[in-house]
């Protein structure tokens, strides 16, 4: 692996998928075993070359040499095109490197919420951009509707099955219910809460695959899809108590959580 010389990466301390990727680039051998520090510790000599705006945004590659920044998806290309040079048409490539930029937005502009973590006071945070978290509220519940539509005809021994529309207009409702109580709680972490929210409902949705999965090839008695079903949801419900202390919210928003999923519950065998 050749190792890209006197460049420093600047990732955030605070964003546990930043020090696993550039800790890896180390580890690798794709950079020196001082390339890589916190921007929130940026060395004093680099401070005047970098914006530290963008550098939380887009994790920044300095070059110590000349002074050359490079920010966010050309960051990365640059170090991997170094180590594996036959990745170069590929990151000149122009319609891949604009999915990739976009991507590679999508992920930094909502990582606070993906892989929360607690945030230190006095520190720069990535800007907010409102699009890229509603894109990331839509996806989730794209997906984790679809998964739970799916897994919904194993549970038809406890559960009536519904409409093919139901399970996402579930996971839409409570987007619209959380969203009004969060407004009315802490209107100022509404869309921090929502984005965590969100992907405590995508991990469930990913833990439930084994599931659909184990149905697919065995013949399994039916108690074991909801009693499993029941153990993803006691883990969401823990990850949502824990994600609630890190936004500092309290019980209220984990409260209602579990109020609207029984409400919905009771609709759903009262029909």
């Amino acid at each position: 692996m050749k190792t890209l010389y006197n460049h420093l990466i600047l990732y955030d301390n605070e964003c546990p998928m930043c020090n696993v990727y550039t800790k890896a680039f180390v580890k690798t051998g794709m950079l020196e075993k001082a390339g890589r520090e916190a921007y929130q510790q940026m060395p004093e000599n680099i401070c005047p070359l970098v914006d530290r705006q963008r550098a939380a945004n887009e994790i920044a590659l300095v070059n110590i040499e000349n002074g050359e920044v490079s920010y966010g998806i050309q960051s990365l290309f640059k170090i991997i095109a170094h180590s594996m040079p036959f990745f170069k048409p590929l990151f000149s490539f122009g319609p891949f490197v604009f999915i990739m930029r976009k991507f590679y937005a999508f992920i930094s502009y909502n990582r606070k919420v993906i892989i929360p973590a607690a945030i230190k006071e006095n520190t720069i945070q990535p800007s907010f951009k409102v699009h890229y978290r509603m894109a990331y509220l839509v996806l989730t519940w794209l997906i984790t509707a679809y998964v739970l539509t799916a897994y919904a005809h194993l549970l038809t021994n406890f559960v009536p099955l519904g409409s093919k529309y139901r399970e996402y207009l579930i996971c839409g409702g409570q987007l619209f219910f959380q969203g009004a109580v969060i407004a009315f709680y802490k209107k100022e972490k509404l869309w921090d809460y929502l984005g965590n929210m969100m992907t405590i409902s995508f991990a469930g949705a990913i833990l439930l695959i084994p599931g659909l999965a184990l149905a697919k090839y065995f013949n399994i008695h039916p108690l074991f899809y909801i009693l499993y079903f029941l153990m993803v949801a006691g883990l969401m419900f823990l990850e949502h108590l824990r994600r609630g202390r890190l936004l500092k919210l309290g019980l209220i928003m984990s409260i209602s959580w579990a109020l609207y999923r029984l409400i919905v519950l009771g609709l759903i065998f009262s029909l």
